[in-house]
């Protein structure tokens, strides 16, 4: 690998490569703060805006995506890190345009879904519109390893990002842009291959496995991640195993899509960033010769160009899409033609002539969006029984700290009960601040802040998850004269709640996670409408975990037999709350 760099402070070049981007495209502005691209608001008429983002180090995606005609707004981590759920959640709520609503579209890393569905769900709480699709295209990760948790995204995304865009921009409601953006999504399948592993500025060099001199890794993820298989063949032999993994219908691991000679097709071909362009055509011809010539595939168009990269990544990956009626009077292939003043797609020459000229000039500044005030959903609850409740649960977690830790100990890596009692000693401050709230879903707004600030990490991030879309299931509840909480009212909000959390995580009972209390609770609750009920369900189902082998979370890495000991930490610090909270009820 490359381990030489012009700059070598990667915060300072994300900040500054993105300041680029409003030099060469005047529609666009940056809040530094947050790492965020977004469309002036004078740039284009109101339309669905769609937000899109990631770690940085993938350029042109995703900030230089932001344009009229493509991307609404962008959120850049730091070099191949997802960036935080409040930049993700700002952008969304203060950066883009809100009344048509919005689309989130995000590729499939732990990290990224987490973050952005986090933001979602805490702006649907807020009364807003979002949606989000989350794109897993590589063959190069099939059925058995990519497991509950699926496919990595790669470039088949800014296919995604171009034709929902383009629909938007003529004025796509937030209904069809969605369906579309998923269709393209569902229909897409992508592979790459590098012949080097890439240096991120400012780590040490020799972090990463080399490649040998004439070895070529095939379906190397775009974060240094290991591919499929390595091979010492030449390009084309290097061009049929990629095109095997993505179309072969015999391979039951990878047969993701089903592709025939009869089919309309788009090819993508993108330079991971190294590659030089006139490699990269030689490269072109010999993926078009191979899929005439082997598939009998003909694309109706050949998009050729560097879109997503992996830093200068010495690869490229090919992607594919099956063109699907849109529902809408614009076709998939009128949608992929439709111009867009994104740098990142055309470059330079995309940006209009006329926009050069009259530039537009405003901006979007913090806060002053009003749709970033969280809105009273009209259902009370007693304060007073909901802060005695709620103490009684909070103090028995934390009294329950030791006996998770060591649970945790045992199948994790020991930090579940330090988290539980970090976040529950956050709320009991809060609680102590003894700010009355009778209105049910800013009660829980104020809950949730705490748990976002102070619970990090997976389990964390599902709190926060679940939290908010828990406030949202009660606000869809609002009617026209005032409700009184009662456990109808909150099962139904629970059931919204399990169902926004089921996007973010494949976690079904039985597959040892906190899901396996949270899962009974509600479904008892929502028959039973009694809390103590409930809470026998939760505590019942978290010790059904005690020897059940994990298939996700970081449980799944840790061998010995431990496992059969202890129940899963998480499940049983979830009951002890149940437990706790239907106490303090009586």
């Amino acid at each position: 690998m490359s381990s030489k760099h012009f700059l070598n402070d990667p915060s300072a070049l994300v900040l500054s490569a993105l300041k680029s981007i409003t030099l060469t495209n005047p529609t666009t502005a940056l809040d530094p703060d947050d790492k965020i691209i977004y469309l002036r608001p004078d740039a284009a008429e109101p339309q669905v805006s769609i937000i899109s983002g990631g770690g940085s180090g993938h350029e042109p995606s995703f900030a230089a995506f932001v344009g009229p005609g493509l991307l609404s707004g962008a959120v850049a981590g730091t070099i191949f890190a997802s960036p935080g759920a409040e930049q993700v959640r700002r952008c969304i709520l203060e950066r883009v345009e809100t009344s048509k609503g919005v689309l989130v579209v995000v590729m499939n890393y732990t990290g990224d879904v987490l973050n952005f569905g986090m933001a979602v769900e805490k702006a649907k709480a807020a009364g807003m519109e979002v949606e989000m699709v989350v794109m897993g295209d590589d063959a190069g990760v099939g059925r058995e390893q990519g497991g509950k948790v699926g496919r990595r995204g790669i470039a088949g995304t800014v296919l995604v990002h171009k034709i929902a865009g383009a629909l938007a921009a003529q004025g796509g409601t937030l209904g069809e842009v969605f369906k579309v953006a998923q269709t393209v999504a569902d229909n897409t399948v992508s592979i790459g291959s590098s012949l080097l592993h890439v240096h991120v500025p400012g780590r040490e060099v020799g972090e990463a496995e080399e490649l040998k001199q004439n070895e070529v890794e095939i379906g190397m993820g775009i974060h240094n991640e290991p591919g499929s298989e390595k091979s010492t063949s030449d390009l084309p032999g290097i061009v049929k195993t990629m095109l095997k993994y993505m179309l072969d219908q015999s391979d039951a691991d990878r047969a993701f899509l089903n592709i025939s000679s009869s089919d309309e097709t788009v090819l993508l071909i993108n330079n991971l960033g190294g590659v030089s362009v006139l490699e990269l055509g030689g490269i072109t011809t010999e993926i078009s010769h191979q899929l005439r010539e082997t598939y009998g595939i003909k694309p109706v168009r050949i998009i050729t160009g560097t879109f997503m990269t992996s830093l200068n990544g010495l690869g490229f990956s090919i992607s594919m899409l099956k063109l699907q009626p849109t529902g809408t009077s614009h076709s998939m292939l009128d949608l992929l033609d439709a111009p867009a003043e994104a740098s990142g797609w055309g470059g330079s020459a995309a940006i209009k002539s006329s926009t050069w000229s009259n530039p537009p000039t405003q901006t979007r500044e913090k806060g002053s969006g009003e749709s970033s005030e969280n809105k009273a959903c009209g259902i009370t609850l007693d304060p007073e029984l909901a802060d005695k409740a709620l103490r009684h649960a909070l103090q028995k977690v934390v009294e329950a700290e030791p006996d998770i830790t060591r649970y945790d100990t045992v199948v994790g890596d020991g930090d579940c009960g330090i988290g539980l009692k970090r976040g529950a000693e956050g709320i009991l401050k809060q609680l102590d601040k003894g700010k009355e709230q009778k209105d049910a879903a800013l009660f829980l707004d104020g809950i949730i802040s705490v748990v976002e600030s102070t619970m990090d990490g997976t389990s964390g991030a599902l709190y926060a998850i679940f939290l908010n879309s828990l406030a949202h299931g009660l606000r869809q509840q609002a009617g026209s004269s005032t409700q009184q909480a009662d456990p109808a009212i909150w099962a139904k909000a629970l059931k919204v709640a399990m169902q926004s959390m089921s996007k973010y995580t494949p976690a079904q009972p039985g597959d040892r996670t906190l899901v396996d209390a949270l899962a009974p609770f509600v479904e008892t609750l929502e028959k039973s409408k009694s809390v103590e009920e409930a809470a026998k369900a939760a505590d019942e189902g978290a010790k059904t975990t005690k020897g059940m082998k994990a298939s996700l979370g970081r449980t799944v890495y840790v061998g010995g037999k431990g496992f059969e000991e202890v129940p899963d930490p998480g499940a049983h610090g979830l009951a002890v709350f149940f437990s706790g909270l239907a106490e303090g009820l009586k």
